[in-house]
């Protein structure tokens, strides 16, 4: 079992340079690193000192987060490919080789049919494997079960990466993205995901709050929370997954606190969550 910290859970506090500090210190085993908190690093800091602090360093990079692609505009379109450049040729110099790929979000209830929410989505990954292959990228597809999302629950994302059918796409599983499909409670649909597809798992819970307010602003710390964490990781520890857990929240009350506090707390309450399924050896 493995800890990654995804800088989303402190973005508005900290900076890369800060949290791959920190998140040395407190114990992590990896960080996900924010294509635009890398963006703002790179303009005070080079990628060869980003490879230097992981050469010179316990933490390694776990993933690059993340893009959003269907049904994107030419001009978003171009952005999403600028991103993925760079973090393609940076992830090939730290050796970060994988990139959480998330469908598209919108305002109102997604009004695509089924049939255009799966073909967007299969041109969509195959484009970006064909782009990443030289650079050893992985593609991890994860489902978001807000009302707004094209792709909103394991099933569907599954059968999208199954006609990928490529080695280099795999999902992404996160248990507050999840729960937001009508408050899923029993995570048994995970099962039906190969376990090495499985390339990343966010770590988060849930305020109680009814689905029609529940934001990811209500994100918390795992424990914290009403969502079936127990389920979660049980399922996963079932399926044989023992690879990493990475903690994302987007609280802005998480914002507000020091950034040592935020990496050492998240650290410390998924760690003690997490043992209790896989202890320490």
């Amino acid at each position: 079992m493995k800890i990654s910290y995804n800088e989303a859970t402190g973005m508005k506090c900290s900076t890369l340079a800060q949290d791959l500090v920190l998140c040395e210190k407190t114990g992590y085993d990896y960080i996900e690193i924010r294509i635009d908190m890398l963006r703002d690093y790179l303009k005070t800091h080079t990628v060869d000192d980003l490879k230097s602090f992981f050469d010179n360093s316990r933490i390694k990079p776990h993933a690059f987060n993340a893009l959003y692609v269907n049904f994107a505009t030419d001009e978003q379109w171009k952005q999403i490919l600028s991103d993925y450049k760079l973090i393609c040729e940076v992830g090939e110099k730290i050796g970060d080789h994988y990139v959480v790929v998330v469908p598209g979000i919108f305002e109102g209830p997604a009004s695509y049919s089924q049939k255009a929410v799966f073909e967007d989505s299969v041109k969509r990954l195959e484009f970006l494997s064909d782009m990443g292959k030289d650079y050893g990228m992985k593609l991890g597809w994860e489902p978001v079960g807000d009302a707004e999302s094209c792709v909103r629950t394991v099933r569907e994302a599954w059968d999208i990466v199954k006609a990928v059918d490529r080695k280099d796409v795999g999902v992404t599983l996160d248990a507050f993205n999840l729960y937001v499909y009508n408050k899923l409670d029993n995570f048994e649909d995970m099962k039906m995901v190969d376990v090495d597809k499985v390339f990343m798992v966010h770590m988060d819970d849930s305020d109680d709050k009814p689905l029609k307010v529940l934001l990811h602003d209500h994100r918390c710390f795992p424990g914290d929370g009403v969502l079936n964490l127990k389920s979660f990781v049980g399922t996963l520890k079932e399926m044989g997954y023992d690879g990493v857990f990475s903690v994302e929240t987007f609280r802005p009350g998480y914002w507000e606190k020091d950034p040592e506090w935020v990496i050492k707390t998240g650290y410390e309450k998924t760690k003690r969550f997490l043992e209790a399924f896989y202890p320490p050896a």
